[in-house]
C-alpha cells in the first residue's frame, strides 16, 4: 500500500512538472517528486520480522520490526540537497519574472527578449 502512495506521488509531481504551464507549479512538482523519492527510501529502508544488523549471529535474538539507519541518512542529505535545487528554481523563476513579468513558460518562450 505504502509503495502505491509512493507511485501516486510520483505520477503527481511528473505529471507537475510535463503538464503545467506555470513556473510556480513545475517547482511544485520538483518538490514532490523530491518528497516521493524521499519517501520511497523510508518505507524500503523499513524491514519487518528481521534481525538488527548490530546483532551478531551468536546472540539468543528475537525477531522484531527495525528502520535500517542506512535510508535514513540519504534521506538527511537529499533533504539539503532538495533545498539548494528548490532555492534555486525559485530564484530563477523570480529573475524570469522579473524580465519577462510572467511565470508562464509558452509566453517566455514567444517572447525571448
Amino acid at each position: 500500500m505504502l509503495y502505491i502512495l509512493c507511485t501516486t506521488l510520483l505520477a503527481i509531481g511528473v505529471y507537475a512538472v510535463l503538464v503545467k504551464r506555470n513556473m510556480i507549479k513545475k517547482i511544485v512538482g520538483l518538490c514532490i517528486i523530491d518528497y516521493a523519492v524521499n519517501f520511497f527510501y523510508v518505507v524500503a529502508g523499513y524491514k519487518v520480522n528481521a534481525e538488527a544488523p548490530i546483532l551478531s549471529e551468536g546472540m539468543d535474538v528475537m525477531r522484531i520490526n527495525f528502520v535500517d539507519p542506512l535510508p535514513q541518512a540519504l534521506i538527511l542529505t537529499s533533504i539539503v540537497i532538495g533545498l539548494g535545487v528548490t532555492m534555486l528554481t525559485v530564484a530563477i523563476a523570480i529573475r524570469l519574472y522579473q524580465k519577462y513579468g510572467t511565470f508562464d513558460t509558452d509566453e517566455i518562450r514567444r517572447l525571448k527578449g
